[in-house]
C-alpha cells in the first residue's frame, strides 16, 4: 500500500515510525514548511515530499491517508482526501462540529472507503478485554471518570516547540476520555450535564471543562480537564462490580484493587492504530476504530458546545476558526 502522511508533529512521527515496521511505502510526505518537511521524509525514507495537500491527493498512486495535522483542519481534509479516494486515517477528533463529522462519515459511506480515527486509549488491551467481559455480561461498569489536566498558558505542544496552531480542550483532550468512556459503557445517553467558563483573557479558549453523562441503564460517566493544572493527570477509572481500574496514560500504569502493573505505552497504541488500519484496507475490512463508531462522542461535544455557545456567545475561537461554527 502507498501512504500519504499529512503533518510531521508528533503523531506524524508516530504513524511513520509504524508504517516504518509494516509491509508497506512510505510514498508522499506533506508538511507545512519546506526546509522541515524535506528532512523528516529523508529521516524516513519517504519517495517524496510536498507542502501542497491537493498535489499529494492528485496522485494517482497514494492509496491511503493519514491525517496527523492541525485539529481544526481535520474534517476538511479528511472530506478532501476522501472525495479524491483515498482511505482515509483521521487523528482524534475526527471533526470539531458534529455536523461535519457526520459529513466526512456519510462520504466515507457514500465512496464505499475505509475511513479510521485514531483513537489510542480504545487499543489497550486490558481495557479491551474489560469491555469484552462488560458486553457479555461478566462484569458490570457502574462509573467511569476521566481527568486530563496539564498547564497550557502558552502555545507550546508536548514537543516543546511552539506551534502554528492552538490546541482545544473540549474537541481535543476531552475527547478521548468521553470517547473512552462511551465506548466501554456501549449505553444510549439519557442525560448530559456540562460546565465551561468564559474566555481566558491571555489565550482566548476556555480553559477548563466538566461533562457529566447518565446512561440508559443507570451508569455514569465524568470527564473533567483543566489547562491550568501545574500537576499533570491523564486517567480514567473505570469502577465495576467486580473490581476497579485506573489506566494512567501519562504513566503507562494501570491499577486494579490488587495493585499496579505495566500497561501498554500509549504510543504503542498510536502504532495499534496504523497498523490495524492498513491492514483493514488490505483485508477489505473495517478498521479496529470506524469513523461511524465515534459519533455518539461527537453528538454529546456538540450538546456541551451548544450550551456553551448559547450563553457566551457564538464565535470563533484559536483552535475552532469560524468555519467550524457557522
Amino acid at each position: 500500500m502507498n501512504v500519504c502522511v499529512v503533518g510531521h508533529g508528533m503523531m506524524g512521527t508516530y504513524h511513520s515510525d509504524a508504517l516504518k515496521a509494516m509491509d508497506c511505502c512510505l510514498h508522499t510526505l506533506v508538511g507545512r514548511r519546506a526546509e522541515p518537511t524535506e528532512a523528516f521524509a529523508r529521516q524516513y525514507g519517504y519517495r517524496r515530499w510536498t507542502t501542497s495537500l491537493d498535489e499529494a491527493l492528485d496522485d494517482p498512486a497514494v492509496e491511503i491517508v493519514i491525517l496527523a495535522n492541525p485539529s481544526e483542519l481535520h474534517a476538511e481534509t479528511a472530506f478532501s482526501s476522501l472525495a479524491h479516494g483515498k482511505h482515509t486515517l483521521v487523528e482524534i477528533p475526527i471533526a470539531m462540529t458534529l455536523a461535519d463529522a457526520e459529513r466526512v462519515v456519510d462520504e466515507a459511506q457514500a465512496r464505499g472507503l475505509t475511513l479510521g480515527v485514531v483513537h489510542p486509549m480504545r487499543m489497550q488491551p486490558e481495557l479491551i478485554a474489560l469491555r469484552e467481559r462488560a458486553l457479555t455480561g461478566d462484569e458490570q461498569i457502574r462509573h467511569i471518570g476521566g481527568r486530563f489536566f496539564i498547564h497550557r498558558l502558552t502555545n507550546v505542544g508536548i514537543t516543546g516547540y511552539q506551534r502554528s496552531w492552538t490546541d482545544n480542550l473540549l474537541w481535543h483532550h476531552t475527547t478521548h476520555l468521553l470517547d473512552f468512556g462511551l465506548w466501554l459503557l456501549d449505553a444510549q445517553v439519557r442525560a448530559v450535564h456540562s460546565f465551561m467558563p468564559p474566555l481566558d483573557d491571555r489565550t482566548g479558549t476556555p480553559m477548563e471543562v466538566f461533562i457529566g453523562v447518565e446512561t440508559g441503564r443507570d451508569q455514569s460517566l465524568v470527564c473533567t480537564g483543566s489547562y491550568y493544572s501545574r500537576e499533570r493527570f491523564f486517567d480514567s477509572l473505570v469502577v465495576t462490580d467486580r473490581d476497579s481500574y485506573r489506566y494512567d496514560g501519562f504513566g503507562d500504569k494501570l491499577t486494579l484493587g490488587s495493585g499496579t502493573q505495566t500497561a501498554a505505552p500509549w504510543m504503542e497504541n498510536c502504532f495499534r492504530v496504523t497498523r490495524d488500519f492498513v491492514q483493514a484496507v488490505e483485508e477489505g475490512r473495517a478498521p479496529a476504530i470506524t469513523g461511524a463508531s465515534v459519533l455518539p462522542a461527537m453528538r454529546v461535544l456538540q450538546i456541551v458546545q451548544d450550551r456553551w455557545d448559547a450563553r457566551h456567545g457564538r464565535q470563533a475561537i484559536p483552535g475552532r476558526p469560524a468555519s467550524e461554527t457557522d
